[in-house]
């Protein structure tokens, strides 16, 4: 019997032989048996208010209706507004039989201090009554004055984004921007930090709660060689397996990839058994999803591309587009994850599904230019 509480084998192929037989040439991605689609709805920028929401709801309705099922968000997302967004649109194409629960990939992130609704006014006394006082968080567990990996703090964001979502289990949660620790703490103290964390997700794989877990960075995976920011994925595989042996669930890394932020690909600062790799090879030999983050460079690459990246991908009409098609055409990367909060973005974005990926010596070419 189908489970309707998170993804599943039988929803996703089902849900992507549907789209297929729609006009999709868009295969989907394999993880974990899933069936993933090759573009993923993201909920970061906009105001904290309610036509944002509506806003947001209408676009995460009209992606699930083009063949887009996986949807990533996180708590501090608009002061948690882009989570409760994403908990009523799927409600309500649910309601509607657009999908079902099985069939779609929801993601979420924890580590940041999240506000509820909007800012508050007096920020401090916020922090002090809502996450010290109840013993949620010490103010030494927490760096930049805004980040923490503490188990009890993760505990109670986990807990606050299962109702969020009005979901009762969570497909991926990803440790956010773990790499601001290291801004603070030594590099063993940050590992002890993460050991720690993984523990935590595990223990709420076990209790249902969520399904896997990863980590969702900035510069943390995509530094160069050596600087201390760098978080090696090998080491995180390693703490995961150290926590619950090979059975861990430990499965996804997302990081900035784009035409303009290639270094996913092209920058070797991940060593796995002692060989320098890429972050995508990285993650390809340790059996890691990727997800690719911040794919049009937050609006930068949806105009004006330059004209010798044009020639090399055709059958598309717009620059955002092809940017979205550099992505999802590259080998490793599972989902590009592209903000999307107007209907008319979508449409426009998820046409790329309709359009074969480009061949591996397209892409090499690109990134020459």
């Amino acid at each position: 019997m189908t489970d309707a509480r998170f993804a599943t084998p039988e929803g996703t192929a089902t849900y992507a032989a549907r789209r297929r037989a729609e006009g999709l040439s868009d295969a989907g991605r394999g993880f974990d048996g899933l069936t993933l689609s090759s573009v993923g709805l993201g909920t970061y920028l906009g105001a904290n208010d309610t036509v944002t929401d509506r806003i947001y709801e209408a676009a995460i309705g009209r992606s699930l209706e083009l063949g887009c099922n996986v949807i990533d968000t996180a708590i501090n997302y608009r002061c948690q507004r882009s989570e409760r967004a994403v908990g009523r649109a799927l409600a309500t194409a649910i309601a509607a039989g657009t999908i079902r629960r099985d069939q779609v990939f929801v993601a979420t992130k924890g580590g940041y201090i999240h506000y509820d609704g909007e800012p508050p006014p007096d920020p401090a006394a916020y922090f002090r009554q809502t996450f010290v006082l109840p013993g949620l968080v010490a103010p030494e567990e927490v760096v930049a004055g805004s980040h923490s990996l503490a188990p009890a703090f993760l505990q109670h964001q986990l807990d606050h984004s299962l109702a969020n979502l009005n979901v009762s289990c969570i497909d991926l949660y990803y440790l956010h921007n773990p790499e601001t620790q290291l801004e603070e703490v030594p590099t063993d103290r940050f590992y002890r930090r993460i050991r720690a964390a993984f523990e935590t997700l595990e223990r709420n794989v076990q209790a249902g709660k969520i399904r896997c877990y990863g980590v969702a960075t900035w510069n943390g995976l995509r530094a160069t060689a050596g600087a201390g920011s760098l978080v090696s994925i090998e080491h995180l595989v390693t703490l995961a397996r150290e926590v619950a042996g090979d059975g861990h669930r430990f499965r996804v890394i997302q990081l900035p990839y784009s035409l303009a932020m290639p270094e996913a690909l092209t920058r070797k600062n991940q060593a796995v058994n002692g060989t320098l790799m890429t972050p995508i090879e990285a993650a390809r030999a340790l059996g890691v999803y990727v997800m690719g983050s911040a794919v049009l460079y937050q609006s930068r690459l949806a105009q004006n591309l330059p004209s010798e990246i044009r020639t090399h991908l055709v059958g598309l009409k717009t620059d955002a587009q092809r940017a979205i098609q550099f992505v999802r055409s590259t080998a490793g990367v599972g989902t590009a994850l592209v903000g999307m909060k107007q209907v008319s973005h979508v449409e426009d974005n998820l046409a790329t599904l309709t359009v074969p990926p480009l061949a591996p010596a397209v892409v090499n070419r690109l990134l020459a230019k």
